[in-house]
């Protein structure tokens, strides 16, 4: 089994997603896809997607600003934002299941034409971002009738947070199936499943839950154990064809 990875930018945040993917499985393999390597080709071998952490999202892909409080101080990267959202869309169109983790979260909304949040203000900030390197932590709520909640079993949780900027509007295609007590999107998934691949986001970072020391474990392995059984399903159904 391959998994497409697209990569977060930070090395050693870029292995806590191969560990968390990985886990005691010798039949994963994990492909680095990123702009600077141009290999968007090798998702056309790979079985499933996952849309990593990092920089901010340019503004021009949702209608958003170029001025706003913590604009990226080395700029962005559109050329990244170009490759994911390429990446998506092939994903997408050839069946493959697509988990979404932070960033990965904002982009599968904005792909589909949603907006952003482009900062949460200080008190927003405080509740969900991280400060010097350390997540912090805040209650989720997840929606009864959500994929999210079948895969996850519960209906609330404490999640890691480590983010400045969160969903504005969602996507006509998606919808919301976790929430913070103040309201800020923490997943979507899609409002019809019928018809189409896997596809699941959330805003905290389940690959590095294990350093905080949260014991809600149903945000972290069951999200990655559904998104590789998607994948099984998957190419059983595309080997009897």
């Amino acid at each position: 089994m391959k998994i497409g990875l697209t990569y977060t930018g930070t090395e050693w945040k870029h292995q806590n997603y191969i560990r968390w993917l990985v886990g005691n499985s010798a039949d994963i393999e994990v492909v680095r896809l990123s702009a600077s390597n141009n290999n968007l080709g090798e998702l056309s071998a790979c079985d499933g997607l996952v849309l990593s952490g990092g920089i901010d999202i340019h503004p021009s892909f949702y209608g958003g600003s170029e001025n706003y409080p913590k604009t990226p101080a080395k700029g962005w990267e559109k050329g990244r934002d170009e490759f994911e959202l390429s990446a998506l869309k092939l994903a997408l169109g050839k069946g493959l299941p697509v988990l979404g983790v932070c960033r990965g979260l904002q982009l599968i909304n904005v792909g589909f034409g949603g907006t952003l949040v482009q900062d949460l203000g200080v008190t927003g900030d405080a509740t969900h971002e991280n400060d010097k390197g350390k997540d912090k932590q805040h209650p989720v709520r997840i929606r009864s009738d959500s994929l999210l909640r079948e895969v996850t079993g519960e209906e609330s949780g404490i999640a890691n947070s480590a983010h400045h900027q969160a969903i504005g509007l969602t996507a006509e295609l998606l919808r919301v199936n976790c929430t913070a007590p103040d309201d800020t999107i923490e997943g979507i998934e899609w409002a019809d499943p019928a018809g189409k691949p896997f596809l699941l986001a959330v805003q905290w970072h389940p690959e590095r839950m294990f350093t905080g020391g949260l014991a809600d474990a149903f945000l972290y392995a069951p999200v990655r154990d559904r998104f590789i059984q998607a994948i099984g399903r998957e190419r059983t159904v595309f080997a009897r064809r």
